[in-house]
């Protein structure tokens, strides 16, 4: 009778075996195809991604044994989803990969607890979750159905836990191939998300299954970055997959672990009360014309702080995060350079979006205004323009976060009056160059003094009498003295201002 082992050491050799299956993914000649195509494998993704040595991956063992007569193991097919606990910057995350080596990503080469589990090790820890997603993730194709021997009535399992999580930990979704179905929306399901240009693709149903619509286009035209960094289904576009890594690590610096938790400040050499002399003149005294509102963002913002998102959709108002004297904080601010500013339904969707992700995460919000109201016309009553705004709106009153607004030039009409929460303490100012009211005075005036133009002998001279009346009366300070607006201060102590506020705000923390 042979010696009986005295130690675990065979069993660990049958891990390791099986541990290097797992590593060689979908095999050689499909590696070497994701790598032809310009991509990352779904191992060197989660390497990009996390510090260095921080990954210890979970479910690695799993996949599809092949088993000789003697039930000796020849082979093991790994699985297309590899996810774990690593680190960003020295704080845990949960970690995930589809590996479009394996089935291209697809759910019959998948095992769902793998999927389900990332999710709610995300949810239970409270620790934020980063999906690199590259494939369908859904039901497979319909050949598999042959296989099975039945068919089902559609579900998602785990999308529960998809939906906690998106109410609790911050969510990152990184498209890095093409993401089709159950794979597009688990991109959407997420507080940020990035494509990659001309590497990744997002759609509903992919080319071959749209075709007989009579849309005969490809990957890139159906669901590129281009299409949908400009619709709001995904926020950014990255120009490799490691600047999407580089997004994502710096997203989630200026958030907590989970909602509720607090937020932490940064250790900053910039001056708080630090001034910039170019502010003064900034705005052009014409009012007609633009100016750089990113500029502004740069000025009072913590310098290399500020962090947009979503830059190419909703472009009549800038969102993003940022630091004050190394407090995160939610920045909103109106873009002249687009539409003046007015606000579409697109961008009211894109400000309703951004004040959700600070109330949900706690960050204060500081809105730079110069906003000369809803767009108008044909095309922006078909867009239900005035029904998002109002949603916008009412997000805006709904919030409970700190909240600062500075009025850099217009404020207009009721999406002007969406500045803020007028019923809360009003932590405002306004600049010198503050213009506002229920309607431009210019597109006004000879509405409202129709009479008297038509019964003066100069109409011109009689509508330019009237406009130097009003401005006289529109002059911002009158609007002071009423105590209509709180302050207005010189525009090159605007940093000290919003300094000061998030001082007052986060003394508690």
């Amino acid at each position: 009778m042979p010696d009986q082992p005295t130690d675990w050491s065979a069993e660990l050799e049958q891990k390791a075996l099986r541990e290097g299956f797992a590593e060689d993914m979908g095999g050689a000649d499909k590696v070497a195809r994701q790598k032809g195509r310009g991509k990352l494998t779904a191992r060197e993704r989660i390497d990009g991604l996390l510090d260095d040595g921080s990954f210890r991956e979970i479910g690695k063992l799993a996949g599809a044994g092949q088993y000789d007569a003697d039930g000796k193991l020849i082979r093991s097919a790994a699985s297309n989803f590899i996810y774990g606990q690593g680190a960003i910057a020295g704080r845990p995350v949960v970690a995930s990969a589809d590996d479009f080596t394996v089935r291209g990503g697809a759910s019959d080469a998948a095992i769902y607890r793998k999927f389900i589990h990332a999710e709610k090790m995300a949810s239970e820890f409270g620790i934020p979750l980063v999906r690199m997603i590259d494939g369908t993730g859904g039901g497979g194709s319909v050949k598999s159905l042959e296989t099975m021997g039945y068919t089902y009535v559609p579900e998602v399992p785990g999308f529960e836990t998809i939906t906690k999580n998106l109410r609790t930990v911050p969510v990152v979704a990184l498209a890095l191939g093409p993401c089709a179905g159950l794979g597009a929306a688990r991109v959407v399901a997420s507080h940020y998300s990035v494509m990659v240009k001309g590497l990744s693709q997002v759609f509903t149903a992919g080319p071959a299954i749209v075709a007989p619509l009579g849309e005969s286009l490809d990957k890139e035209g159906l669901g590129g970055s281009d299409i949908h960094t400009r619709n709001g289904v995904v926020d950014d576009e990255a120009e490799s997959e490691a600047d999407a890594f580089v997004r994502a690590r710096a997203f989630l610096s200026f958030l907590p672990d989970r909602a509720g938790d607090p937020i932490h400040r940064h250790v900053t050499s910039d001056d708080p009360n630090r001034i910039d002399e170019q502010l003064l003149s900034i705005i052009p005294r014409d009012r007609n014309k633009a100016y750089s509102m990113r500029a502004i963002v740069r000025s009072v913002m913590d310098e290399g702080s500020v962090f947009e998102i979503g830059r190419k959709w909703g472009r009549a108002s800038i969102t993003a995060l940022a630091r004050l004297d190394g407090w995160p904080v939610a920045v909103i601010a109106s873009d002249p350079s687009f539409l003046g500013g007015s606000w579409t339904a697109d961008t009211a969707d894109k400000v309703k979006r951004h004040v959700e992700l600070a109330e949900l995460f706690e960050l204060p919000i500081v809105h730079l205004v110069d906003n000369p109201g809803f767009m108008i016309g044909l095309e922006a009553e078909k867009a239900a323009t005035i029904r998002r705004g109002v949603e916008t709106m009412s997000a805006i009153y709904s919030a409970t976060v700190p909240w600062a607004s500075v009025i850099i030039r217009k404020a207009y009409g009721v999406a002007g009056a969406a500045m803020s929460d007028h019923t809360r303490f009003q932590y405002r100012a306004a600049w010198p160059s503050g213009d506002w009211g229920s309607l431009p005075i210019d597109g006004g005036v000879e509405v409202a003094y129709q009479s008297e133009l038509a019964a003066s002998d100069d109409p011109a001279a009689e509508l330019a009498s009237i406009k130097a009346r009003l401005a006289e009366v529109s002059s911002p300070f009158r609007t002071a003295e009423r105590y209509g607006v709180e302050d207005i201060i010189d525009p090159r102590e605007t940093r000290p201002f919003l300094t000061n506020f998030i001082q007052l705000a986060m003394r508690r923390a």
